[in-house]
């Protein structure tokens, strides 16, 4: 049995939560070989300490401020923001020999997880495995570090983008054929909604990946999307687990068809990290539209809810949400356009509010639902987007608080405790 354990920042911040986690690691590895009845064998990919990660980029952008290039080059940026991770890996192996047992800890160059050359946000494209293998087969305890590889056309260190970790994790169980991938937060696991906001979330024992996806896609912050694309492609079983609670079971986030009891709505997510773009007075003509998402595509602005007002003059709006960060970059791509649009504008103050469900494929009255809630709680909303199992809204974001409770109680979703 082989199971890969992926622990994030805030079960690394500090050496006492990194002897908890060593603990929690023989503890939960005793379970697996009771069960199995066999030695199992653990793969530990670790997180960068909690803020280490943000500390690092705000030494190098100061210190990149000094010069003439104002940015840091994105080559020596990897690097810096990798040792972060390797720091964690090398205190939690040199724990766990103190103690008596058997570890080793590699750095993702070392064994050779190779990446796209694409600095910040490197795809992984091949893990090799006989190296990390001599080791699990001579009963180590292997810990790797997440977030990080090795680029295969110039061996530069490279990420994979914030909550790389996560999407390590993933790739290492696919490639080693683990039995299951743990995802370990300071969470129990995915609830029904952020519990900071509504009080009465309750925790979800199963869901699918596409559920999963598009909870994290519309602001659920547990799982980086990308790790639960490729958990999908490659059916890797993954585990949400709390590090300091072990007494949660967690979620499970398998394929649908595993799932023997499937909820219409399985939860409501709220994203205040939106700005919505709208354009006015826009000339009417084939291509526009073309050239203005082309241009944002190339700035690798990522794009979310689109809405076309169709006119009956030669004139059309526009409106279209995109990540708070990319707000300046949109608005430099968006100045190219300054004689095809009458006026550009852009809302920071709104929230996007999603439901996520495989039971809208076969209920009728989930977006009725939706609409009739906000309306009696009189929100008004801007923008509407649909796919077969979400249904996102943009609203004012002084009503988002009000809007996922609301929602999650028509649902039938509050926990009754």
């Amino acid at each position: 049995m082989l199971r890969v354990c992926k622990f994030g920042g805030s079960s690394v911040a500090g050496i006492d939560k990194l002897q908890n986690v060593a603990n929690v690691i023989l503890q939960t590895k005793e379970q697996y070989d009771k069960q199995y009845k066999q030695n199992s064998k653990t793969i530990i990919v670790l997180s960068a300490m909690g803020g280490e990660t943000d500390g690092l980029l705000q030494m190098a952008n100061n210190i990149a401020k000094e010069g003439k290039n104002k940015n840091p080059n994105k080559k020596d940026l990897d690097l810096l923001l990798s040792t972060g991770e390797m720091k964690t890996c090398a205190l939690l192996s040199i724990y766990l020999n103190a103690i008596g047992k058997k570890a080793i800890a590699f750095s993702a160059s070392e064994v050779k997880i190779i990446t796209s050359n694409t600095h910040s946000n490197a795809k992984i494209q091949s893990i090799q495995t006989k190296r990390v293998q001599k080791y699990l087969d001579d009963d180590y305890i292997v810990i790797i570090t997440g977030f990080a590889g090795v680029s295969d056309d110039e061996h530069k260190t490279t990420t994979l983008g914030r909550g790389g970790s996560d999407l390590s994790g993933v790739a290492l169980a696919s490639a080693f054929k683990a039995d299951i991938c743990e995802i370990y937060t300071d969470v129990d696991g995915i609830y029904t909604a952020d519990p900071r906001v509504v009080s009465k979330a309750k925790m979800i024992k199963e869901i699918c990946y596409d559920e999963m996806l598009e909870l994290a896609s519309a602001g659920a912050k547990v799982l980086q999307s990308r790790s639960v694309e490729l958990a999908k492609k490659c059916n890797i079983n993954i585990v949400s687990r709390n590090t300091f609670n072990l007494n949660s079971k967690g979620t499970l986030i398998t394929k649908e068809s595993n799932i023997m009891e499937k909820a219409i709505i399985s939860g409501v997510t709220m994203d205040n990290n939106q700005v919505r773009v709208g354009l006015y007075d826009v000339i009417d003509k084939p291509g526009i539209a073309a050239a203005i998402f082309e241009s944002l595509a190339k700035e690798q602005i990522n794009v979310d809810m689109i809405v076309q007002t169709v006119s009956t003059s030669k004139l059309t709006n526009l409106d279209f949400t995109i990540e708070a960060k990319d707000m300046d970059k949109t608005k430099q791509v968006m100045s190219q356009f300054e004689q095809e649009i009458g006026k550009i504008d852009f809302d920071g103050d709104v929230s996007k509010i999603s439901i996520v469900g495989v039971g809208m494929k076969s209920h009728t009255g989930v977006a009725c639902k939706a609409f009739s809630t906000m309306a009696k709680a009189d929100i008004n909303i801007r923008i509407i987007s649909t796919s077969e199992i979400k249904i996102s809204m943009i609203i004012n974001r002084a009503y988002a608080e009000l809007a996922l409770n609301k929602l999650h109680s028509a649902y039938e979703l509050d926990s009754k405790d």
